[in-house]
């Protein structure tokens, strides 16, 4: 019981650590101090949608243009997620407010939309785009306030706030479209200590707008660019007819706020989500339940074990260990290599990668080093540790083909470093033709599928080729017993260790401990949320871990006590189990949570979600993998054979 409440209270300890974690930040960029009237430049990023999954730059609609529009340099994360932060024409100052400016350079001329860009812009408004911006590296948000289910006296009180990620372009009514064309955006600045003879200097904290649709005739614009808003009561809003030219002015106004937000807690409005709690809820019901499971099974499996090993190294009965049934009759089969050892070892290989390249960049992000203020800074750091982490898993690969008795090690280095990148590479080229024929900015441009090719084949392929060599060369792994020179007999096997049947049993523990974690991973893959929890991810990681682990040595045990000796790629398959749960759970929130009804959005969805579930099952498998590998070696290790 004492080391049962001891477990419990390492555990509450590690879970106040990573929450800890949590809110700790490193920016991803120096703040920068503002005085009074200085430029504070507005930049567009990206329009997206949740149910066409494609984004599109901002300059893909017919918005104002500025005199000079200026790109600016992407990182590679940046590049593969469709932002392409670029120049606006609004003018903002540091604490300068603007009632009302038109936003085009001709005055009081409204803009013409064509036919063509009039159905366009209300084609975007019905699939529902969001138009994001920038103003010094923080996010537009718009602040969306409800009543919270309290009691019915505080509810006249208090009214619960949540911020939405930028502002819709327009909205419907009927069958008709308005467009949001006045922008009053509201910033919030936080004033710096300063030595009184020195002038105040600023820093922007946070970045809010309240889009408004205003009818052309009702906003009055004079010669000077300046405009009057009409009475909130009697404005009508802007409609934009697709089958007809279409004229309006795009408008915005500036207001500045004081605010005791530090800079270095800005993001904090972002990222507050309301159900933490269910997180907390979630990570505790996982621990205990796998602490509770892994206390079991190693109860049973040690217990049972002993007494397996004690009756084997019995020599006074040996006439009757022979007639019994058990994991020690395969001693002599049990290391045969299987088939296609060089695939087997190739697949490990990346699974080792992937898990080294995880680990990594889940570690540093709940550091706070890949905070969201660094745009595409984790998808960049995926992408360069994944090359990296070649020579790891080019040695775990090399070493195991070699104690599989394989002998071509040019060729299997050469799969190791294909195969898996090879599959994914290629679904992402098909899936990127379909994304370029649509003109989305998520479409990666062809010089960086070059410089991604050059960095597979000069950085990665090299890498595993190093490390495979190493692999190969070293002593192979000690099998503790010698395997016979004809394959035994497999009795028939009960339909429970049908290997369909085993990947449903083994996937439920790991899946049971982490699909929490998977909604909050999705919902920041396919609704432009931002995903900030490394802390709790950090920790589902660990228990996915343990409990891959434990499930494949209970499978394992299980399929050699039935005398099938043929359990390595049986345990890699039923290992990486929880994978096809992962696919049912994609499925599931594609149908209730997404509102995707085209082609092209659904095949997007489902190849993106296929590369997912691919790697997810290469890393589950390979954890099972080596954890059924050492636990077969120390069983084996553990009986005297004749």
């Amino acid at each position: 019981l004492s080391s049962l409440q001891e477990r419990l209270r390492c555990t509450l300890g590690l879970l106040l650590l990573l929450h800890g974690t949590d809110s700790f930040y490193v920016p991803g960029v120096a703040p920068i101090n503002f005085h009074r009237n200085d430029p504070v430049e507005i930049k567009a990023v990206k329009l997206t949608s949740s149910r066409t999954q494609l984004p599109y730059e901002y300059y893909s609609l017919p918005f104002c243009h500025p005199t000079k529009i200026t790109y600016k340099a992407e990182n590679l994360g940046k590049v593969l997620r469709g932002d392409r932060i670029v120049n606006t024409p609004f003018q903002v100052s540091m604490n300068v407010e603007k009632k009302c400016e038109v936003l085009c350079n001709v005055p009081n001329k409204p803009v013409t939309l064509t036919v063509e860009q009039s159905k366009l812009m209300a084609e975007r408004i019905r699939e529902d785009y969001y138009v994001h911006l920038i103003a010094d590296n923080l996010p537009v948000a718009t602040r969306l306030e409800f009543y919270s289910n309290r009691e019915e006296e505080e509810k006249k009180k208090e009214k619960d706030v949540q911020f939405e990620h930028g502002y819709r372009l327009g909205f419907m009514d009927g069958n008709k479209f308005y467009l949001h064309n006045h922008l009053s955006f509201i910033l919030y600045y936080h004033r710096e200590d300063v030595e009184e003879s020195q002038e105040p200097t600023y820093r922007v904290v946070r970045f809010e707008v309240i889009p408004q649709s205003i009818k052309l005739e009702d906003l009055k614009a004079d010669e000077k660019s300046l405009c009057t808003l009409p009475e909130a009561t009697g404005s009508a809003p802007q409609e934009i007819d697709p089958s007809k030219e279409n004229q309006l002015l795009f408008t915005y106004s500036v207001h500045w706020e004081e605010s005791d937000i530090k800079w270095a807690s800005r993001w904090d409005t972002y990222l507050t989500m309301s159900d933490v709690q269910i997180h907390w809820f979630s990570i505790i019901n996982s621990v205990v339940v796998v602490f509770f499971l892994s206390g079991i099974l190693s109860m049973i499996i040690i217990r049972t074990l002993r007494k397996d090993i004690a009756n084997y190294n019995k020599e006074d009965d040996i006439e009757d260990t022979m007639e019994e049934s058990g994991w020690k009759l395969v001693h002599g089969d049990v290391f045969r290599p299987p088939q296609y050892p060089m695939i087997l070892s190739s697949l490990l290989g990346s699974g080792i990668q992937l898990f080294c390249m995880i680990l990594i960049v889940i570690f540093v992000a709940m550091l706070g080093m890949l905070s969201p203020s660094s745009r595409g800074a984790l998808m960049t750091t995926a992408c360069f540790l994944f090359m990296f982490m070649g020579v790891f898993g080019g040695f775990f690969a090399g070493r195991l083909y070699r104690t599989l008795k394989g002998h071509r090690w040019k060729k299997g280095a050469f799969c190791t470093a294909t195969l898996y990148p090879g599959v994914v590479f290629g679904i992402c080229f098909v899936l990127n033709c379909f994304i370029w024929g649509k003109h989305s900015s998520g479409a990666v441009p062809f010089p960086t599928m070059v410089a991604l090719l050059c960095m597979w084949f000069g950085i990665s392929l090299p890498l595993v080729y190093l490390g495979y060599y190493f692999g190969f060369r070293k002593q192979p792994y000690d099998n503790p017993v010698r395997t016979n020179q004809i394959p035994r007999q497999i009795p028939e096997q009960r339909w429970y260790m049908n290997k369909f049947v085993g990947i449903l049993m083994a996937g439920i523990l790991p899946f049971g401990a982490m699909f929490i974690e998977l909604f909050f991973i999705f919902s920041a893959i396919w609704e432009n949320q931002f995903y900030y929890l490394f802390g709790f991810l950090f920790l589902v990681f660990i228990i996915l871990v343990v409990s891959c682990s434990q499930i494949s040595i209970v499978m394992v045990y299980f399929q050699l006590c039935a005398e099938d000796y043929r359990w390595w790629w049986r345990t890699f398959l039923v290992s990486g189990g929880s994978a096809f749960y992962v696919l049912i759970y994609a499925v599931f929130y594609f149908v209730n949570k997404l509102d995707i009804v085209e082609f092209i959005p659904s095949l997007l969805y489902f190849g993106y979600t296929t590369l997912m579930v691919l790697s997810f099952w290469l890393l589950t498998g390979t954890i099972g993998f080596y954890a059924a590998y050492m636990f077969v070696r120390k069983i084996y290790a553990a009986v005297k054979i004749d």
